[in-house]
């Protein structure tokens, strides 16, 4: 079966950064666009980013860009997400998600296209 694990998220001061990982198995990784969300406590789940199946293009929410980078490893069937200049406001759990459309359907925000989701790692910024 489909199993994602994030890791990677942890506590850590404003300014600082993490770096998480999200490891597939049981889906075809490699022709499989992917995407990181998150949901702070009260709010609903959000995109953060997404990369298309070969790395070769990434989207980023706004609140994110310049700061996060998404990139994947097709031959270690994981996606990372690296954070740098974590703002409080960037506290949240975070999750990676399979896109369940055909490869070649570019990359969508929408929740609702992502199936298969991890079990979340918590990022807490603190101020």
């Amino acid at each position: 079966q489909v199993q994602l694990v994030e890791s990677g998220g942890g506590l850590v001061q404003a300014g600082g950064s993490l770096r998480l990982s999200c490891a597939a198995s049981g889906v075809p990784f490699s022709r499989k666009t992917m995407g990181w969300f998150r949901q702070a406590p009260g709010k609903e789940r959000e995109f953060v980013a997404a990369i298309t199946y070969s790395g070769g293009s990434t989207y980023y929410t706004d609140s994110v860009k310049g700061r996060f980078t998404i990139s994947r490893d097709n031959a270690k069937n994981t996606v990372y997400l690296q954070m740098n200049s974590l703002k409080p406001e960037d506290t949240a759990v975070y999750y990676c998600a399979v896109d369940r459309r055909p490869y070649y359907s570019g990359i969508s925000y929408y929740t609702e296209v992502y199936d298969y989701w991890g079990q979340g790692t918590q990022v807490t910024v603190s101020s």
